[in-house]
């Protein structure tokens, strides 16, 4: 199956080294990107004209908890999943399923769930969306020999530390080199407790354990110090930043800031942290994007990049970033409908959540119209082929 994407007015890379691209059209077969470029022409099966639009790389959302049925009885993790589609999410990552009720603490059950949630997934998309899941809470008593085990069977993540009984950084050291060495990315929770029986945590058990990330930096829901987020952003360990939209704006802004002065900005990454007690957002990383761009001083196009391809290098995926050969997981975008912004790129600079009109997984249309966003002022149009699904309403 081959697709061109014409009519394009601006294409974000999702590479923060190089974010804007000189392109207005792409074309894609079986699933992954084969050129980008100006005036491309190709024999294909479907033809989107994006009418002048904005294409981002579909958006990645770091920190979320997925789970086997509901997160709680009001909160449908399912239905959650299916609609952050419409706003422009293609990829969500677990940083662990704590909200299963009577989730096993033994080591032997907690394996098995991790291993049983990461196979899940990877049969199945809610609405198309790509779920990372399976991240095992750690508990005491875990020995390499389990971390080998889990990932032989599938799991590539370990969830936030501090929600289990491993809350220190002494005891999730060994664990976090146990995991890194059988490829698994790991996340340390920080700031305040969000669960009974959990920690608050600071820059000092972060940088002893040496996780992948640092979770939540701004607080899911309590923030780290400022003096704490400083400890991190300064120290040369490569950790990742991550702020969440479920947190706190503040210092988001004061850590994104810290992130730029000391040139780190390619270690921020962006997550939602829900389904919580904080709220169901479907729209919480186009929310949190508009809130950096419009406050943080950050341009617009690099904020994108926060939201995809950053977060695609830590994990090692191949969405994120529009390059030839990667996975054609991408949205098309628009000011929205009475915006002051013209493009999707000055909507947010504005802090304007731009309009969706088209998302795209593995080259496949999932989702025209968002039935989430406002509408785009300019929409994409199918001109060959069948029509775009999943649309809004």
């Amino acid at each position: 199956m081959r697709t061109l994407i014409t009519g394009i007015g601006q294409v974000v890379s999702g590479d923060i080294a190089a974010p804007l691209m000189d392109a207005d059209s792409i074309v894609i077969e079986d699933g992954r990107i084969a050129a980008i470029g100006r005036g491309l022409d190709s024999d294909a099966d479907i033809v989107i004209d994006a009418h002048g639009t904005t294409v981002f790389p579909g958006l990645i959302d770091s920190h979320a908890h997925p789970v086997f049925g509901d997160f709680t009885p009001r909160q449908r993790t399912l239905d959650f999943i299916e609609s952050s589609l419409h706003g422009g999410v293609t990829t969500v990552i677990s940083a662990g399923e704590p909200h299963l009720p009577g989730r096993p603490r033994d080591i032997v059950g907690l394996k098995a769930l991790a291993i049983a949630v990461a196979r899940s997934y990877a049969n199945f998309r809610p609405g198309g969306v790509k779920v990372r899941a399976g991240a095992p809470i750690l508990e005491l008593g875990l020995v390499e020999a389990d971390f080998a085990e889990m990932a032989a069977g599938g799991v590539r993540l370990i969830g936030e530390i501090g929600l289990g009984s491993v809350k220190t950084g002494a005891a999730a050291a060994p664990m976090v080199a146990w995991g890194r060495a059988h490829g698994m990315v790991s996340t340390f929770h920080t700031g305040g407790p969000s669960l009974p029986g959990s920690a608050a945590v600071g820059a000092d058990d972060v940088l002893e354990a040496n996780p992948d990330v640092a979770g939540h930096v701004n607080g899911g829901t309590t923030s780290l110090s400022e003096a704490d987020i400083e400890r991190l952003v300064a120290s040369d360990s490569g950790i990742a930043l991550e702020l969440v939209h479920c947190g706190n704006g503040r210092t988001a802004l004061v850590a994104l800031a810290m992130a730029a002065e000391a040139g780190a900005l390619g270690r921020v990454i962006l997550g939602n942290d829900a389904p919580s007690g904080t709220g169901v957002v479907p729209l919480g990383i186009l929310r949190l994007m508009a809130h950096l761009a419009s406050l943080g001083g950050i341009a617009p196009e690099i904020v994108v990049c926060l939201a995809s391809g950053n977060t695609a290098g830590v994990h090692g995926l191949d969405t994120g970033v529009l390059a030839p050969g990667r996975a054609a997981d991408l949205c098309v975008l628009d000011a929205p409908v009475g915006s002051v912004g013209t493009t999707a790129l000055d909507a947010l600079a504005n802090g304007d959540l731009p309009g969706i009109s088209l998302v795209m997984v593995d080259g496949v249309a999932v989702a025209g119209r968002s039935r989430n966003t406002a509408p785009a002022g300019r929409q994409a149009e199918v001109v060959k082929g069948p029509p775009a699904g999943g649309g809004g309403h």
